[in-house]
């Protein structure tokens, strides 16, 4: 049953604290079977990679036919509706627009001593993009994964996608045909993953891997990591919505189930300061929920994860959100930006009766990877910066060697490294 926790009772805190510990998604331990195929695929590269597309995806496949051709991703790209086409390239251009304006600035400059210093930005090289493959389609994930690795100036971006049965979604490819995507390989899974990392006869590797993909995916994302970069391991989609009396019931009904029908450990939590307004929107829930494609993953999800918190003073919500530290967050209330400065930890946040978190999810612009199970704590989303390092800079001159070098030569003596200090005295007039 959904839960409902009010602020000013007096076991609010134990049960809140109950509450943010509870665990949604029933991960099972795949781990070892993971590492079992990631040491099968360095060691016979692409034969164990075709084997498992045989025994997982019942495919069989050759190291050339591995390859989607030019040709194939045209023919998907025909095949697509074109509305749907149009929404897509409508998309992609907002995305691009919003990403182009993260674009980092390198500097350099001089200190008193005449020394040069400062950083420089430059892309990661090359980037493999997992996208889900066989019944789901998500080439929304193909843009917000894509895009900012070509805007931060990624030289090479591969997609893996699994095609079991051979069956391949035409929008995923044309998704990757609309930001310049060439190089797609039909498989999936922990072997695909180990094909990116470390490449085999076909597959060249990568400097970093993102996407979504299921508890083997991210096994493997999770043991690959360290050889390769990777974006976040992702949970269970969440959303947190603020609404006050102010709010339209029905938007906000429809805005938690929005993520509730996302997947059966998914969660959407209500917060607000009007019990009429809970009410209203716990009725129109159950109404809506039987109107949903999906309606019996959203119910369970509603049940078993939702949750209603109950808060007399919205100026004091900053508390709860940071503790939640929610994926989606939506302020569904009169004073958007000033409940807005009250918050730290949140993936996204969505301001206003009319910005519901679906629009983020599509077309606004922001990007829809977003850290999960509270690590909007510590963590961001993905953009333009996850593909790019930072690169320090020092170049010294005479002067900052005889000004600064006897104190360097101090510090080096402390730690007992008398190597590092006569690489500095050897400088010293």
């Amino acid at each position: 049953m959904t839960l409902f926790l009010k602020k000013s009772d007096k076991n609010f805190d134990e049960s809140f604290s109950r509450f943010l510990m509870l665990k949604r998604e029933n991960s099972i331990d795949v781990s070892e079977t993971v590492s079992e195929i990631i040491c099968n695929v360095r060691k016979n590269g692409d034969k164990s990679l075709l084997d498992y597309t045989a025994k997982y995806d019942k495919l069989v496949l050759t190291g050339e036919s591995m390859l989607v051709s030019e040709q194939e991703i045209q023919d998907a790209v025909k095949e697509c509706d074109q509305k749907t086409l149009n929404a897509l390239y409508l998309a992609a251009e907002r995305i691009e627009a919003f990403h182009n304006q993260q674009i980092p600035n390198s500097k350099l400059f001089n200190d008193e001593t005449g020394a040069l210093m400062g950083w420089r930005w430059t892309a990661v090289q090359s980037a493999g993009l997992y996208v889900p493959g066989g019944t789901a389609a998500y080439p929304s994930s193909v843009l917000m994964n894509a895009i900012p690795a070509k805007v931060a100036g990624v030289k090479r971006i591969v997609m893996v996608v699994p095609s079991p049965n051979g069956k391949l979604n035409p929008l995923v490819l044309a998704a990757a045909d609309c930001v310049g995507i060439t190089e797609i390989y039909r498989i999936g899974g922990a072997q695909a993953v180990a094909a990116l990392a470390y490449g085999t006869e076909t597959i060249k590797p990568v400097d970093m891997i993102v996407g979504p993909g299921n508890a083997y995916v991210a096994a493997a994302k999770r043991q690959v990591f360290g050889k390769v970069g990777i974006d976040m391991i992702a949970g269970p989609s969440e959303i947190m919505v603020v609404a006050d009396d102010t709010a339209n019931p029905e938007w906000v009904a429809a805005d938690l189930l929005s993520q509730a029908e996302h997947d059966k450990s998914a969660q959407a939590i209500l917060v607000t300061n009007s019990l009429k307004l809970y009410d209203e929107i716990d009725e129109i829930v159950k109404k809506q929920i039987n109107d949903l494609d999906r309606h019996e993953i959203a119910l369970q999800s509603w049940m078993d994860n939702g949750a209603v918190l109950y808060i007399e003073d919205l100026t004091k919500v900053g508390e709860i959100i940071d503790a939640v530290a929610p994926e989606h967050l939506e302020l569904s209330v009169s004073d958007a930006e000033g409940i807005c400065k009250y918050v730290h930890n949140a993936g996204a946040i969505f301001l206003g009766y009319h910005t519901p978190e679906a629009m983020g999810d599509y077309i606004g612009g922001p990007n829809h990877v977003l850290p999960t199970a509270r690590n909007a704590k510590f963590s961001s989303g993905l953009g333009v910066l996850s593909f790019m390092k930072r690169t320090t800079i020092l170049s010294c001159v005479q002067d900052t060697i005889d000004k600064l070098g006897e104190d360097a030569v101090l510090l080096a003596k402390a730690e007992g490294l008398t190597a590092h200090a006569k690489s500095i005295l050897t400088r010293m007039k």
